[in-house]
């Protein structure tokens, strides 16, 4: 009785608030109120286990469908929801290693992560995620979804996968473990960042954490003092990470000011502009060419679309994911919270990101069993447990887009050397050498 009586203070409340407040505006939220008020009443009285059934059931349950119509992105996050989230970013978590989300309503593989269970699995970016232990997920959230995978180390969770490309469906039975990798590689999954006899240097980042903008200063700094004069960034497979970590990527090969990314929204609170703060251009205008496919993603795309941008590196491989889309969370007042996309990011030449990804400057195709070749050269103890057969065919698979990289830099290293007093800017965008 005193919740009916609080309930109908509440839509009073409303009805004073939003005739005053939304007095301006086309359509009034008041009558809608009217009509969730008593449809809720109607569902506590009248449903057959209405007596199992609160007010908080309820509103929580229309507060998730709700956010969960807009897009894939947003969520109500009840409080234990929430709290998983801020734990997510305090630490390391179990699961199997593989970032998804909601594409063309499917809960579709954004990248593996290296050196996890799925990664050795040989799921792939694209990869759709019909079942996960037996249960469909054709109606579930993309975060009822990653607390299904995720849970603790050494128990084991069973996925049904269809690959659209093959049309080939396969069922994984994955063993979680702690997942913490290195954020920042070299070519051999180390960190030891050895030149070749080109003096071209290769920095794979793996996921934008809290220090990768650090450790990519560290390799750095270790190519730079063995002569480096081309560099390859491979982001391939990186599905993102933090923005303000892709901006300062962004910071160390771009003179101070430049523009990196705005994010524009409904709110004018939600536009922003990044731009470049920091000490300048790390590699003095060296060449530069970055790879991405299919799994780079978020901050990887701000990364590649703002370089590709700024005519400071190629780009190469295939076309992005494509998420560029802002998520702000907004915590509430009973410990639950919203994860609310409030805006857009966009590349320096005002390109979307979003849905469109960015499209690479050189287009090199991998099939999928070239991609998962490629994974298990680059996983540590991937080839290790291969039978000595496949270890030798998969040992000669070559990686076309690593291949086209070092090609493109050889040609501008080799065309600057013999003509130094040539306009720089063909250091940065390579064009003339690819002709």
């Amino acid at each position: 009785m005193v919740v009916a009586i609080l309930a109908g203070n509440l839509l009073v409340g409303a009805r004073v608030y939003f005739s005053t407040a939304l007095a301006g505006q086309k359509e009034s939220a008041y009558p809608s109120l009217e009509l969730f008020s008593f449809v809720m009443e109607k569902v506590r009285r009248d449903y057959v286990d209405g007596q199992k059934l609160t007010y908080q059931d309820l509103v929580y349950g229309a507060l998730k469908g709700m956010l969960n119509t807009l897009d894939p992105h947003s969520e109500f996050m009840e409080p234990d929801k929430y709290k998983d989230l801020q734990n997510d970013t305090q630490g390391a978590f179990g699961g199997i290693g593989i970032v998804v989300s909601m594409k063309d309503n499917y809960l579709t593989v954004v990248a593996p992560m290296e050196d996890t269970p799925g990664a050795k699995a040989g799921i792939l970016s694209g990869d759709r995620i019909l079942r996960i232990d037996g249960k469909s997920t054709e109606k579930i959230s993309q975060q009822e979804a990653i607390k299904s995978l995720r849970g603790e180390p050494g128990t084991a969770v069973k996925l049904s996968v269809l690959r659209p490309s093959t049309g080939e469906s396969k069922e994984y039975t994955l063993t979680r473990t702690v997942i913490n990798v290195d954020m920042v590689k070299d070519i051999n999954g180390k960190k030891e960042f050895p030149l070749d006899e080109s003096k071209i240097g290769y920095v794979r980042l793996v996921q934008f954490g809290e220090k990768t903008s650090d450790d990519l200063n560290t390799a750095l700094k270790k190519l730079k003092k063995q002569g480096m004069q081309g560099l390859i960034l491979d982001l391939r497979w990186n599905p993102g990470g933090l923005l303000e970590q892709a901006v300062e990527v962004c910071e160390k090969f771009l003179p101070r000011g430049e523009l990196v990314v705005t994010t524009e929204g409904r709110n004018a609170a939600q536009n922003s502009t990044r731009r470049a703060m920091g000490h300048g251009d790390m590699l003095n205008s060296m060449p530069i060419v970055v790879l991405v496919n299919q799994g780079s993603a978020s901050a990887s795309e701000i990364v590649a679309g703002c370089l590709q941008d700024l005519k400071r590196a190629i780009v190469v491989g295939e076309k992005t994911f494509g998420k560029g889309s802002v998520q702000s969370i907004i915590p509430l007042q009973d410990g639950a919270a919203l994860r609310l996309t409030t805006a857009k990011y966009y590349t320096p030449s005002h390109k979307v990101i979003h849905e469109q990804g960015i499209v690479p400057d050189r287009v090199v195709p991998l099939t999928d069993d070239e991609e998962r070749d490629i994974a298990r050269q680059r996983t540590p103890g991937g080839l290790e447990s291969l039978d000595p057969v496949e270890r030798e065919r998969v040992t000669q698979v070559r990686d076309t887009q690593l291949d086209r990289a070092m090609d493109l830099l050889k040609g501008v290293i080799l065309f600057t050397s013999r003509a130094p007093a040539h306009d720089t800017r063909l250091a940065k965008t390579g064009k003339q050498a690819d002709q």
